[in-house]
């Protein structure tokens, strides 16, 4: 048994943060969910902007659309959602098996609409309609424009995959617009069991002070904040709130680890995987580290309920003058931006092979 399925086993979810069509026609997806226990995946704008950019797997598909008149966000659209259908289709006996709680893909709404609420409901609910797939997340930022749009979209029966989060205070106030959409349902009489996840940032926390703070502090802010998130939501899954909306058949919104790739190269290629291991939780995984990990990972015990020590490091860490609800604020701030600029880029992209090609 490799470390990714000793780790599947140990509880955690282990999904790939990572989807082209290259990954799909040539079964590579298909080998990792049987051998490396993948249950699930995760794309964001940059990642389709390298896989169009990079590869010609999509030229015939971005030839036909413009030919019949499809251009910019539209044709894009219809790329990701071929891909996500075929990749939630690989997914699907796992979803079934779990009843629901697993299996799961991701398709973002445009980052563009960061800031604006209505905007984002709108593009959620037809992007959820349009798709027609039972385990599809909807990924909406939890930004404080999307913390109101994640509420609406949880009530409308959306399922949301709360990403840039990156700090306790993200997660909470993402946990609590959830638990408020899933109370609206209720109240309403629907079906409480709408699902979500929210995902925490990891690794960016340590690139943002890699040059800030002595050795000894290297890289551990970024499991400091995760240890810390974890506590939080182990309590509220014990809060008497969420044991009232699970008493009524609804569905915990799952802690998913995201950025979980080692950016600094004088670091183990595994820090994160090893460091957040955890129970009832997900781990989205680059496709890099994903085959370091199965390839000498080790499962080393699960992360404490009470936090550990990460209120002792973050002391350390404001000793060092990092303010870590400041740089959570920032780092959500610089994420929202850079996923507007791949966004752009990935928009021009499209636009130049869409010329090239007809």
């Amino acid at each position: 048994m490799n470390a990714t399925q000793q780790l599947h086993e140990f509880g955690q979810s282990l999904w790939l943060d990572n989807i082209t069509r290259g990954l799909l026609t040539s079964g590579t997806l298909s080998r990792y969910i049987r051998e490396l226990s993948i249950t699930g995946l995760t794309s964001n704008p940059t990642i389709f902007d390298h896989a169009i950019k990079n590869s010609d797997f999509y030229n015939d598909a971005i030839r036909k659309k413009a030919l019949v008149g499809k251009s910019g966000e539209a044709l894009f659209f219809e790329l990701a959602l071929e891909d996500l259908t075929q990749a939630a289709g690989l997914f699907r006996s796992i979803h079934t098996a779990t009843d629901g709680v697993d299996g799961w893909v991701s398709l973002e709404v445009s980052p563009l609409l960061a800031n604006d609420t209505a905007g984002t409901i709108e593009a959620a609910a037809q992007l959820h309609a349009r798709a027609q797939l039972p385990n599809l997340f909807i990924k909406i930022p939890g930004t404080p424009a999307g913390i109101a749009a994640i509420e609406e979209s949880i009530f409308a029966g959306v399922p949301v995959n709360v990403t840039l989060l990156f700090s306790r205070e993200h997660y909470v106030a993402a946990a609590e617009a959830y638990m408020r959409g899933i109370e609206r349902r209720i109240a309403a009489g629907l079906d409480p069991r709408v699902a979500s996840v929210a995902s925490i940032f990891v690794s960016r926390w340590d690139v943002a002070v890699k040059d800030k703070v002595p050795d000894i502090l290297r890289n551990r802010l970024g499991v400091a904040i995760a240890m810390r998130t974890y506590k939080a939501y182990v309590e509220v899954l014990s809060s008497k709130r969420w044991q009232k909306l699970a008493a009524s058949g609804a569905r915990q919104q799952r802690l998913l680890w995201a950025s979980t790739g080692t950016k600094d190269p004088s670091a183990s290629d595994v820090l994160y995987i090893e460091a957040l291991a955890s129970a009832d939780t997900i781990d989205t995984m680059p496709e890099k580290t994903l085959l370091a990990f199965a390839n000498h990972g080790k499962v080393k015990g699960s992360l404490a309920a009470d936090g550990g020590d990460a209120e002792t490091l973050l002391a350390d860490f404001a000793k060092a003058g990092i303010d870590h609800i400041a740089l959570a604020a920032r780092l959500q701030l610089e994420g929202t931006r850079a996923f507007a600029e791949s966004w752009r880029e990935l928009m021009e992209c499209i636009a130049k092979k869409t010329e090239q090609l007809t």
